[in-house]
């Protein structure tokens, strides 16, 4: 990611993490980065959320399986804010299951607050 992380001041991410805590709620989501290259790996990841203090080991475990897929994901706020939009204590990356609910995330990550990789390119 370039530049430093973001501190989830920006509208947009705030409204990530209003969603993913919602995702939480829904049971539409699985958390950590074991949980999301199993979910991924089952093909039921339609989106992820990275964050942006996740350390370079937990990226390099998750992030060339989702360009493999061809799943989108975001790099984004940090690990305490991640895990508090869920409920949860630092969490370092999110598997969204439900396709709505990855559709708007993947909206609101492309806004001008948080970066997004779509693939090509290694976010750290």
């Amino acid at each position: 990611m370039e530049g430093a992380p973001r501190d989830g001041s920006g509208a947009s991410e705030r409204a990530l993490l209003s969603l993913l805590g919602l995702a939480a709620r829904a049971r539409a989501l699985v958390t950590g980065t074991d949980m999301g290259r199993g979910a991924a790996r089952d093909g039921k990841v339609a989106a992820a959320v990275l964050a942006a203090d996740a350390s370079p080991t937990q990226a390099r475990k998750l992030v060339p399986l989702l360009e493999a897929r061809g799943i989108p994901f975001a790099v984004g706020s940090n690990q305490a804010d991640l895990g508090a939009a869920l409920g949860k204590g630092p969490v370092s990356a999110v598997g969204i299951i439900d396709p709505s609910f990855a559709r708007r995330a993947m909206e609101l990550a492309a806004a001008p607050t948080l970066q997004q990789d779509r693939g090509g390119g290694e976010p750290y």
